[in-house]
């Protein structure tokens, strides 16, 4: 064990604490650090109850130098739960509590490790949702959403999870309890606090409480599909799209490999070729926009265009919400490899599509391609032979290729998944030297021993150390 942490079982907690190997070992890794092989093993797993169990627990190992990684339910992609520097793993999934609803207010306020599907359900029992919930809503919880400021296929029409969210209760990194925001739908109130620890993935404080803000369920939900002969002309037609205006609520993007896949896993029949996926909402004239959204269609040579009915919305969004799976579960002989989220100003979405297919080819690896294209954000994974020795190289090269290329464009390293371990290196090209500074003294101001989630963001910690403390 590196850390010491025997101090936990000396604290009076409501929560529960292990430090037997099967806990700490499964909590050494996410979704694909785990595959990767790039877990590392805490010294004990905490399982706060409260509030004052995470202060309690933050409170005193930020006083022996011991780092606290907060997790949630496993299911990032950066490696932003591993504790890279071992220490304390602090789950959050037994504060589980919806803990109001003031549908007159259109809010809610829950716990942390209350599953997106929770909220999606409580919400509907009084005729509203929450609109930027992303897809994987059954695999993530409500604060693993907000510290990673995730986005989904409603985000073209209704924004992130930042959108979304009045308010938080906060632990930072010596116990102090903060709230941000408050119950008003604006605020002009001194620092947006909020804002800073949404996509903060753990770094500045541990959220305990948060109050969300929902919206009314449309009355008109309808959906359905266009093929498209080439990659191009569906890529181009998506940034028309949202170019000429049309209200969509989902615009979704799959390349044929990616439908191939899919097709494979779900056997559902669906078509050869690029395809877009989209779905509309409105409480009237639904049928004028799916008929503007047509006209667009029609001037990138769309070769089918279909609406489904209520008895078919699900299984065709089936095909698109379960890529990831597809994805995994291909050709048992290959692995992906480097996921990525780039996004991009919409007028560079089909170049960037364009540019990553072109990568693949060069390199001979398998990219499928597919995403919430109507927010200019494209997923990969290059699909790899493990056997093969330079396979790994070049699968990093094309990941490399397209995030440089994406910030080059004025886009970003990642839309959705945050930075984590993976995308360190990106951070400097994104923001620039001064851009960097400016997050390192916001953590060091928060954070000053560098105790919570250690190891994630800052460049300079990709070689093993802790972001530079100031001389006390």
């Amino acid at each position: 064990m590196g850390h010491d942490c025997s101090f936990l079982s000396a604290l009076e907690l409501d929560g529960e604490v292990s430090f037997e190997a099967a806990a700490r070992e499964s909590h050494a890794a996410d979704w694909v650090a785990a595959e990767a092989g790039l877990g590392v093993t805490p010294d004990a797993v905490v399982w706060p109850a409260s509030t004052a169990d995470v202060s309690a627990v933050l409170s005193a190992a930020d006083e022996r130098g011991v780092p606290v990684t907060p997790y949630a339910a496993g299911t990032s992609i950066e490696g932003n739960a591993v504790p890279l520097f071992e220490g304390v793993s602090m789950d959050m999934t037994r504060m589980d509590e919806v803990l109001e609803v003031r549908p007159a207010d259109l809010q809610m306020d829950v716990e942390p490790g209350v599953m997106g599907d929770v909220v999606e359900e409580t919400a509907a029992d009084h005729g509203l949702f929450f609109p930027p919930m992303p897809s994987s809503s059954n695999l993530s919880t409500i604060g693993g959403m907000i510290v990673n400021d995730a986005a989904g296929q409603r985000t073209v029409r209704y924004g992130e999870v930042a959108d979304w969210v009045l308010g938080l209760e906060v632990v930072l990194a010596d116990g102090t309890v903060v709230e941000t925001g408050s119950r008003a739908v604006k605020t002009s109130s001194g620092y947006n606090l909020t804002d800073v620890v949404v996509g903060s993935e753990g770094t500045l404080g541990v959220v305990t409480r948060a109050t969300l803000e929902l919206a009314g369920r449309p009355e008109q939900i309808r959906g359905g599909r266009a093929v498209f002969a080439s990659m191009d002309d569906a890529a181009e037609a998506v940034a028309d799209v949202v170019r000429s205006g049309v209200d969509v609520a989902k615009l979704e993007l799959v390349d044929p490999l990616a439908a191939e896949m899919a097709d494979d896993h779900l056997d559902t029949g669906l078509p050869d070729g690029a395809t877009i996926f989209v779905e509309f909402h409105a409480n009237h004239g639904v049928d004028e926009e799916i008929a503007f959204f047509e006209t667009v269609l029609d001037a990138h040579d769309a070769e089918t265009f279909e609406i489904a009915g209520d008895d078919r919305m699900e299984e065709i969004w089936r095909a698109r919400d379960e890529l990831a799976f597809a994805v995994q579960g291909y050709d048992p002989d290959l692995e992906p490899r480097h996921p990525g989220d780039v996004t991009v100003p919409i007028s560079r979405y089909p170049d960037i599509v364009r540019h990553a297919k072109d990568l693949a080819d060069e390199h001979d690896l398998l990219l499928p391609c597919f995403g919430h294209a109507g927010d200019g954000n494209v997923h990969y994974a290059a699909l790899i032979d493990p056997d093969d020795p330079d396979a790994e190289a070049r699968a990093e090269a094309v990941y490399d290729g397209i995030v440089e290329r994406a910030i080059e464009w004025g886009g970003t390293a990642t839309g959705e998944h945050g930075i984590g371990m993976g995308k360190r290196r990106f951070l400097e090209l994104e923001h620039g030297a001064d851009g960097v500074e400016a997050m390192r003294a916001l953590k060091l101001a928060l954070d000053p021993n560098d105790t919570l989630n250690p190891g994630k963001i800052f460049p300079e910690t990709a070689d093993g150390g802790r972001v530079d403390r100031p001389e006390r």
